[in-house]
């Protein structure tokens, strides 16, 4: 599915499309990527983020993805393999390239 997706971000003019699974995330004594998503038992925690030229880029790509029809049959509850309501979405603005 992530492989699927990050073709069509690209093809819509996304620049980078990146995803991680942790591989070193302890639970912390205030707060943790585990703790953040209430992770459980057989769960991982998977961090993605898109890069795009500009904020107006993003949501042209962004909204191109949503309306492809190969997008609708991901976005099945039945397809989703990860609960949607403990995901965090936003969007960032370049402070250090380095």
């Amino acid at each position: 599915m992530s492989r699927r997706c990050a073709a069509i971000w690209r093809e819509f003019g996304a620049q980078e499309f990146r995803e991680c699974v942790a591989d070193d995330v302890k639970p912390g004594k205030l707060t943790s990527f585990p703790q953040s998503v209430d992770l459980r038992d057989g769960e991982l925690v998977v961090f993605s983020w898109i890069v795009y030229p500009s904020r107006a880029r993003r949501d042209e790509v962004n909204a191109k993805v949503m309306d492809d029809p190969r997008m609708a049959e991901f976005m099945k509850p039945e397809n989703i393999p990860f609960d949607g309501k403990r995901m965090m979405i936003g969007g960032f603005e370049m402070v250090v390239d380095a």
